[in-house]
């Protein structure tokens, strides 16, 4: 443990606090917190018990177009001439495509029902910025079935011999995209409707951009901006620049078919939207504001939440931390634990630097750096800047990030306070046992420091992570 911690660690009771368990990414944490520790959690919502009935019944009855059927004669050929791309998510997001219970083997089943061939039906993986899946990674999101007797197409936004240009989109900028992709004679889109820190909700048009669009157009979709507008937020699509941009780009791409899906808090179906790429996409992120939202009606001094699927390393973790936000009092003390599991756990090596960077600058001159003029934008410059949205509420040292992925020696590069610190013997801390442990002497630690002021901290626990948003009910907010 940190000698200063030690030395600085006061006393105080916790034989009454009680014990919570709480998701960490492949596992489950129990945790002692104080008593009046409020859980923060996302209202209940039906599970569907036979999905692939859902399936059906979705692609039956399309919202907002024609079935797949309809389409595919409206195309001018006969079903055995057409070529097909669908496009997926990468491994980041938790669609479910895999197992007896995925949503793509339906799909493809429905499309060789009418007549066109597994050798014209090509799925492509919509990468945007990030790299290129790797064969383990395939394997885990996608069947052996799929992997063999498909083609499976990764994303490359900076390969130009891979893009196509479609001109300019309503809001001006030059739309590339995939070539494989645009030159299909039917585009299906598929993907995940969740609340989306930048877009409002993913799902719908995301599948095409960022997904599926050129580096220039991403920078444009992640750039300052758009991403400081105080409407490029969770669950806001009216007036969202990134929402706009995002949808002006694949309407001037073209989308003939949707199929989204919505979860619940244990990745469970919960709703299955196909249709119309707006229409549909709509309809789910209605579902999804009814039941991901938490209204609270004050801040919280200490909030405890942690980096759920997404978490899988540092560069995704940013959005336990950023929903958070709305819950926590300025100036108070956040704690998260995240499961980096992915084969870098924090990052690539752009997302290193520029994390580093805003360690050393702080979150305001990280802002001003981005916005230079002569400023080259770089490769995934917005997490940063996310992060520092993070650090404009809460300093850097009352941020307490655990996880048992990333060795000491990295932990320099990541702000806020490591949570390896935190553990009583000087470990690397590679179990999960010692994330358990982070977690609580963080939380001691926190209440502690109130405690200290004479003032009893309000604390509270966010039980589904990334996934619920608290929102404040008035405008008001206690101070201290």
């Amino acid at each position: 443990m940190d000698p200063a911690l030690c030395h600085s660690e006061p006393s105080i009771d916790t034989t009454d606090w009680k014990e919570i368990a709480m998701e960490y990414g492949r596992y489950c944490l129990t945790v002692h917190v104080p008593s009046d520790c409020a859980i923060l959690t996302m209202r209940e919502i039906p599970v569907i018990a036979s999905p692939g009935n859902a399936y059906e019944a979705a692609m039956d009855h399309p919202i907002g177009c024609p079935p797949l059927k309809e389409i595919i004669h409206r195309k001018g050929k006969s079903a055995a001439e057409l070529t097909v791309a669908i496009a997926i998510s990468n491994i980041t997001r938790p669609v479910p495509y895999r197992g007896p219970d995925g949503l793509l083997q339906p799909l493809l089943n429905r499309l060789e029902a009418a007549g066109i061939a597994r050798e014209r039906i090509a799925v492509v993986i919509g990468n945007g910025m990030h790299h290129p899946s790797t064969l383990a990674q395939r394997a885990e999101f996608l069947d052996s079935e799929i992997l063999t007797h498909y083609q499976v197409i990764d994303h490359d936004c900076e390969d130009l011999t891979s893009l196509s240009y479609l001109g300019p989109s309503e809001t001006g900028g030059n739309v590339f995209v995939n070539s494989a992709f645009q030159s299909a004679d039917l585009k299906i889109a598929t993907g995940l409707v969740e609340s989306h820190y930048m877009a409002g909700f993913s799902g719908g048009r995301k599948a095409i951009c960022p997904g599926l669009v050129d580096k220039r157009t991403i920078e444009q979709f992640h750039s300052p901006a758009l991403l400081e507008s105080p409407f490029a937020q969770n669950l806001i699509l009216e007036g969202n620049p990134c929402h706009t941009e995002a949808l002006a780009v694949a309407r001037t791409v073209g989308v003939d078919f949707l199929m989204n899906v919505t979860l619940d808090r244990d990745l469970r179906l919960t709703g299955v939207f196909a249709g119309d790429i707006e229409a549909a996409h709509l309809a789910a992120c209605e579902l999804v504001r009814d039941y991901v939202t938490i209204p609270i009606n004050q801040e919280y001094d200490i909030i405890l939440t942690h980096g759920g699927y997404v978490g899988r390393n540092h560069y995704q973790a940013v959005k336990a931390g950023h929903n958070a936000l709305p819950a926590i009092h300025s100036g108070g003390i956040m704690i998260v634990a995240a499961d980096n599991r992915d084969e870098e756990p924090i990052g690539g090596i752009e997302y290193k630097s520029l994390l580093h960077m805003l360690k050393l600058q702080g979150a305001d001159h990280y802002l001003k750096m981005l916005q230079a003029t002569g400023w080259r934008f770089t490769r995934d410059q917005w997490e940063p800047e996310m992060w520092a949205k993070i650090f404009r509420k809460i300093s850097m040292d009352r941020y307490f990030y655990c996880t048992h992925t990333i060795p000491r020696s990295a932990y320099n590069l990541i702000p806020g306070r490591c949570g390896l610190d935190l553990l009583e013997e000087d470990a690397d801390g590679g179990s999960i046992k010692a994330v358990q442990e982070m977690v609580e002497r963080a939380m001691h630690l926190a209440v502690a420091s109130f405690l200290k002021q004479g003032i009893t901290p309000r604390v509270a626990f966010i039980r589904e992570g990334p996934y619920a948003i608290p929102c404040l009910t008035s405008s008001e907010t206690a101070t201290r």
